[in-house]
């Protein structure tokens, strides 16, 4: 794929058959100038040295490089690349809870959407960091590797739904395992896992996954969606609640209680999600007192300059125009190069 970067340079080419007709209009006065002194024919006898052809290569040689100039102002591009990139920061896997309680409205507008809204503030607030993206029901699954493309992690997040896991549950342990499993091995930098479920129907042993990262020197940090005292789940496309297999509409609970244990298990902290913004704010004192680190990334181009090749033509073309005389040397007049 080949595109320019700033394609509003090359209407300067439009000027080009403007140089053309004052070159060609310079040649006509010329010729009227030297008819006035006699036969044009009888005075090319008179001035053996001037070669007019030599004069249209110089031309024409400037001509190719202004062209050249102009296309490199307007950037080339062609291909991809991946460059390595090394900046300071810290890494960061973020555990989101996708059950069906996340639905629960006790946060506006609803606990998953208040997440997801809360962590694409969080990483606008990245700059060097690197940060991944699990999401987890029954079962935990990777969907962002650990990266530092925020745009992709951005996009990535707000696909989520909790259709994307087909089991229901909520695998607080096997997200956390799968969280210390993601980060990268050599780098040394500070990680952290921020995991943000409501508690609710809580399957493995989280406490004990929290302990184990946290001996690998891994935080565990929780945000607690939800209110204590229960809110029903809605039932996507219509105006009804969730109900049990007696009829009885389900109520959706924080246990704030099993996500506090578990945060201390982690060495993290533990922070309730409301209608306002202090959960982000606790979020990013605690990634603020993260000690960073040289990180390694790998960043993706779409584009790569490929200016060099039209600025080795015009280097060339300008090199020939100075090198080229536009009179005959005498010594070599004899040498009908340009005839």
């Amino acid at each position: 794929m080949f595109r320019f970067a700033h394609p509003d340079f090359l209407y300067l080419l439009f000027l080009l058959p403007v140089l053309v007709a004052f070159y060609v209009y310079a040649i006509v006065l010329k010729k009227k100038a030297i008819k006035k002194y006699g036969n044009p024919e009888l005075l090319t006898e008179l001035m053996p040295e001037v070669s007019p052809k030599r004069q249209h290569l110089k031309f024409w040689l400037l001509f190719g490089a202004i062209t050249m100039v102009i296309i490199i102002m307007a950037g080339p591009q062609f291909g991809s690349k991946l460059e390595k990139v090394k900046r300071q920061g810290v890494e960061i896997m973020v555990c989101l809870d996708v059950s069906n309680s996340m639905l629960a409205e006790d946060v506006s507008p609803d606990r998953l959407s208040k997440a997801k809204q809360m962590l694409s503030k969080l990483t606008d607030g990245f700059s060097d960091d690197k940060v991944g993206l699990i999401v987890f029901a029954g079962d935990a699954f990777t969907q962002l590797p650990i990266t530092s493309d925020y745009v992709s992690a951005k996009m990535f997040l707000s696909s989520i739904n909790p259709s994307m896991v087909s089991t229901q549950g909520t695998a607080i342990g096997a997200a956390i395992n799968l969280a210390v499993r993601s980060f990268t091995p050599s780098e040394t930098s500070d990680k952290a896992i921020i995991l943000i479920t409501d508690g609710e129907n809580h399957e493995d042993d989280a406490v004990k996954a929290a302990t184990a990262a946290a001996e690998k020197g891994i935080h565990v940090n929780i945000v607690g969606m939800g209110n204590p005292k229960g809110s029903p789940i809605p039932v996507d496309g219509s105006n009804n609640y969730m109900k049990d297999k007696e009829g009885n509409v389900v109520i959706t609970k924080l246990n704030e209680e099993m996500c506090q244990e578990i945060a201390v298990a982690g060495h993290g902290t533990y922070v309730r999600a409301d209608n306002t913004n202090s959960a982000l704010r606790a979020l990013q004192k605690e990634i603020d007192k993260m000690n960073k680190s040289e990180l390694e990334s790998k960043v993706y181009s779409e584009y790569d300059e490929r200016f060099q090749t039209f600025a080795w033509i015009a280097l060339i073309l300008l090199l020939v125009e100075f090198m080229t005389l536009d009179r005959k040397n005498r010594i070599f007049r004899k040498v009908k190069l340009f005839s």
